[in-house]
């Protein structure tokens, strides 16, 4: 599959499934609950278990890939749906699912673009946090791939964690989690993997921020160079309001200080994220 064939369809498919739902619980909700500033809206877009339903999508261009030196891409579908389970607690569900554009890595492959893995978070939280806002539950990777090149092939999971605080217009945390494979395949290669994402934004009074949110992974079953990704930069967002409806926009650009031989050493991030507060 052509890598531009399938981010509309996936696109589409999902924000038609869940906006309309959404939409309808936030009117429901509206009048109850004071209208939140930019600010407040923008904290909210940066938490990631915040009691708020989202659906962000995300492209990282990766340019010097591979022995070929060609583009890679990856296009992140991202819907955060909170529960609330009773009083004192709510589950917060982030499932991402990636698109992912392949560079040649020899003269017989060609490039190849489909579905990667697909990855699920499932945090518990308590509905009335102090400073420290927290949740703990487990992750899951599903083998979806759409081609062998472009997943594991195996069911892993394992536990995360996210911590952060908002002393005022800072937000400061980290999301972290380890998955282990435990089913698929015999001839594909065991998973052992991390992922740890640390995060500090400055928030502005109309909903513009500064930010720094590197996402840095280890494979524990590769040696040397090919362990870590290690990326530094920083990005800039707003949130903005479309008629009624709140908009997190932001991009970045990443060095990776560490990476495998054939990774490329920067990372263009964009992202939007629409949000449906209730």
């Amino acid at each position: 599959m052509h890598p531009r064939r399938f981010r509309p369809v996936v696109l589409l498919l999902l924000i038609s499934a869940l906006c309309p739902g959404a939409g309808a619980l936030a009117q429901q909700n509206s009048a109850q609950h004071k209208t939140p500033s930019l600010e407040d809206l923008a904290r909210a877009a940066q938490n990631p278990i915040a009691d708020t339903i989202s659906v962000g999508l995300e492209n990282i261009a990766m340019p010097n890939t591979g022995p070929q030196r060609q583009t890679a891409d990856v296009f992140k579908i991202e819907p955060v749906i909170p529960f609330r389970l009773n009083a004192e607690w709510n589950l917060v569900t982030r499932t991402t699912i990636p698109g992912i554009a392949q560079v040649r890595f020899s003269h017989e492959q060609g490039r190849i673009g489909g579905i990667g893995d697909i990855n699920q978070i499932f945090a518990l939280t308590p509905s009335h946090s102090g400073a420290l806002i927290w949740g703990v539950g487990p992750t899951f990777s599903y083998p979806s791939a759409t081609d062998p090149t472009l997943g594991s092939g195996r069911w892993s999971a394992g536990p995360t964690i996210v911590a952060l605080t908002m002393p005022g217009p800072w937000v400061l945390g980290v999301l972290a989690n380890n998955i282990w494979s435990f089913a698929g395949p015999s001839d594909r290669a065991p998973v052992n993997q991390m992922m740890l994402q640390y995060f500090v934004t400055y928030n502005f009074s109309d909903g513009s921020y500064i930010s720094a949110s590197p996402i840095i992974t280890a494979n524990w079953l590769a040696k040397g160079h090919d362990r870590w990704i290690v990326p530094v930069g920083v990005g800039v967002g707003k949130l903005f309001m479309v008629d009624k409806q709140p908009i997190n926009a932001e991009i970045g650009v990443y060095y990776n200080l560490l990476r495998p031989e054939q990774a490329s050493p920067w990372q263009f991030r964009a992202s939007l994220a629409l949000l449906f507060p209730k």
